[in-house]
């Protein structure tokens, strides 16, 4: 089968990787120009054009991919079938109707559930015990093909969107070869989504990281989790930002009432432990404003904190 991919984040490389070693032929990888990255903002490539580049395989990286030209220069590359994963520009039809055959993609969620950008975050941040990938054949609108397989994937206690993300991609990728496999061999089957069904997982935006203490403490904990990496979430003390990287749900000291957001324990050697609109959250790793990341005893060390000071930001 001749193929077309086309991913930029880490979550493609897993699949990427697998077509490679298979008997498949990459013709060409279609990925995001390169960007500016880090506080020196230096220019990086995409983790995929480096994978391609290291096996010899061509790269496109156009700035809009259904641009007129784009078209004319992949379609010259007659493949068969065009493979997503984690691409992030739309297909357009015109695009969409240049392999012999069709395009699939990956997606990281049980479809039609969290259609979008962000499935896996959204999947953690809202509390799920399992998750999924999906292999859909594309149309014109967004996530919603007809599925060609599914896989169920479990969310543990301790999981964030970063550990999820990489169970997802490596269970994906074989997903992925199964069915070409079964495209290959004629023996594909396609299921409509049941749109009653559907649900969306909108892109993140780093103001989605702000903790807001007057929910309660499992969706907060489950904020934290669903942020990791980007954008993180972030509460605010002494008039900075301080970020939340691990959390643990806590007990409130019986018999006090503190307003969410208020520090009600210092434990020297965990962290500090913070009121919520119901039960407390213990912050075990966090990052002050021009700091580095650090556990909480670490961070207890070298901060004069309390319990009554607060993490809500004044003003």
């Amino acid at each position: 089968m001749k193929i077309v991919f086309f991913g930029s984040s880490s979550f493609s490389i897993p699949s990427l990787r697998a077509l490679l070693e298979s008997t498949h032929k990459v013709l060409a990888v279609v990925t995001q120009p390169d960007k500016a990255k880090g506080r020196s903002l230096k220019i990086s490539p995409p983790q995929v054009k480096v994978l391609a580049a290291a096996n010899g395989i061509s790269v496109y990286q156009p700035e809009t991919v259904s641009s007129q030209e784009a078209v004319r220069y992949i379609r010259s590359l007659e493949p068969d079938l065009f493979v997503v994963v984690s691409f992030g520009q739309l297909l357009k039809k015109a695009l969409l109707e240049v392999p012999r055959l069709y395009s699939i993609n990956l997606h990281g969620s049980l479809l039609p559930k969290y259609r979008g950008a962000a499935p896996i975050n959204w999947a953690v941040i809202n509390g799920e015990v399992s998750s999924g990938a999906a292999i859909i054949r594309m149309n014109e609108k967004m996530d919603a093909g007809d599925i060609i397989a599914s896989r169920e994937v479990g969310i543990g206690k301790d999981d964030t969107a970063l550990t999820m993300s990489e169970k997802i991609a490596e269970i994906g990728a074989m997903l992925l070869l199964e069915s070409i496999d079964s495209i290959e061999k004629g023996t594909v089957k396609f299921e409509r989504q049941d749109e009653s069904k559907a649900s969306y997982a909108p892109k993140l935006k780093k103001g989605d990281g702000l903790i807001e203490w007057n929910r309660d403490a499992v969706k907060i904990h489950n904020l934290v989790r669903g942020l990791i990496p980007w954008p993180g979430a972030y509460t605010h003390y002494n008039g900075k930002v301080l970020k939340v990287f691990r959390t643990e749900i806590a007990r409130m000291p019986e018999g006090k009432a503190f307003k969410p957001g208020t520090i009600v324990d210092v434990i020297s050697d965990k962290g500090i432990v913070a009121s919520t609109a119901k039960g407390a959250l213990l912050i075990t790793h966090l990052q002050l404003e021009g700091k580095k990341i650090l556990d909480g005893a670490s961070f207890l060390r070298g901060h004069r904190i309390k319990a009554g000071d607060s993490l809500i930001q004044s003003g």
